[in-house]
């Protein structure tokens, strides 16, 4: 179990390291989810809007002390991640994608029930000493009803307000986005920040960085479907 640990926390810890390099960058995570509650995932860490500054911060060893992955880290750290989560149960069809270009990251994967993505992420949080989201799913095919549940911690703020000045800025314009997606039309969405697609198959939510380390905004979401 330690090893599996130790694998998470070097692919979370090389994004939460170039996001410090960084002024801006938006965390998306996409679930589509059918009508059996099979479905896919996509993680994306994208920093395609400081590209330039980047590529040019890439080439130095340290930056405001704190040091610089390499391109060879960050391509390890996908690869031990998705090794762990092809050996994860319910998790298939693995894959990842590293645009250097410009600075665009992302984790896929398909799973045979909402349960299995929910037991990652508990999986992924229980050891971490910080748990900055506490996140959790449901859906109920009987009642078709998919919930995201979201618990915030003050300990973020706390966590932040020890930054330097100069890692604080880099939250200044960093966001947080949640698109969920659904064969059945959307009926309802309890989350009034959140926004029902023309299709109404898809919902989805944004929120700056600086609003869901304060607390200021909910996450918390339960989607009726018809």
């Amino acid at each position: 179990m330690t090893g599996t640990i130790k694998r998470k926390l070097s692919v979370l810890s090389i994004f939460v390291l170039l996001s410090t390099l960084t002024s801006c960058f938006d965390i998306i995570d996409e679930i589509t989810v059918n009508a059996d509650g099979s479905g896919d995932i996509t993680l994306t860490a994208n920093l395609s809007k400081s590209k330039t500054k980047l590529a040019s911060i890439m080439l130095l060893d340290s930056v405001n002390g704190h040091k610089v992955p390499a391109r060879e880290d960050i391509e390890h750290a996908l690869n031990e991640a998705v090794n762990y989560l092809k050996n994860s149960e319910g998790i298939s069809n693995v894959s990842k994608k590293a645009d250097f270009d410009n600075y665009v990251f992302s984790i896929s994967c398909q799973f045979k029930s909402v349960n299995n993505i929910d037991n990652l992420l508990q999986e992924i949080t229980k050891n971490l000493k910080f748990k900055p989201l506490l996140v959790s799913y449901d859906f109920n095919a009987v009642k078709k009803t998919f919930s995201k549940n979201y618990t915030y911690k003050p300990e973020a703020k706390a966590e932040y307000e020890k930054l330097k000045n100069d890692d604080k800025k880099v939250f200044d314009d960093a966001s947080y986005t949640s698109i969920f997606r659904f064969e059945n039309e959307v009926a309802a969405s309890s989350n009034t920040a959140a926004k029902i697609s023309k299709s109404k198959k898809a919902v989805m939510l944004r929120a700056s960085a600086l609003d869901v380390i304060n607390g200021n905004i909910n996450l918390t979401n339960k989607i009726q479907l018809k």
